[in-house]
């Protein structure tokens, strides 16, 4: 049974295979299913070098990961992963809020995602916490968050 014990830590470079098996593992249920995924764990080290990318351990194992994009006017929220023998733990939507507290921390006034239609649980997750759609186009769903200051 693992620990109760989680640490949220910014990405280390070492981190990179690590966090691109776990959101691999994530990501799983949705290849051969969803033929228009593109590579999600591509570029990891790449992605730690250079944006804002946070893990998840438990038991000194990455367990989920988030990306974020500083843009110009805002930040945008480029991955989410939990490995999934830690799903329906909260731990998603500790990183969605730790992606919020950021934006808000770093001076943003809205932070963005896509995801695919075809996730509508995704989907149902972000409008419950407050995002609203912004634009569909082909099987890409846009959302955006505004940040209060």
């Amino acid at each position: 049974m693992p620990s109760e014990e989680l640490m949220i830590r910014r990405a280390k470079s070492q981190d990179a295979d690590a966090l691109a098996q776990c959101i691999d593992a994530a990501y799983a249920r949705y290849q051969g299913k969803i033929t228009d995924l593109p590579p999600v764990s591509d570029g990891c080290d790449l992605e730690i070098a250079t944006n804002q990318v946070w893990v998840v351990v438990r038991d000194d194992q990455i367990i989920a990961g988030l990306v974020l994009v500083a843009r110009e006017d805002e930040i945008k929220l480029a991955n989410l992963a939990v490995h999934p023998s830690h799903g329906g733990q909260g731990i998603g939507r500790k990183l969605i809020d730790l992606a919020e507290r950021e934006a808000h921390r770093q001076g943003y006034g809205a932070i963005s995602l896509n995801t695919h239609v075809q996730m509508p649980d995704n989907i149902d997750l972000y409008q419950h916490l407050g995002w609203r759609e912004t634009a569909r186009k082909d099987n890409t769903v846009s959302m955006r968050k505004t940040i209060t200051q």
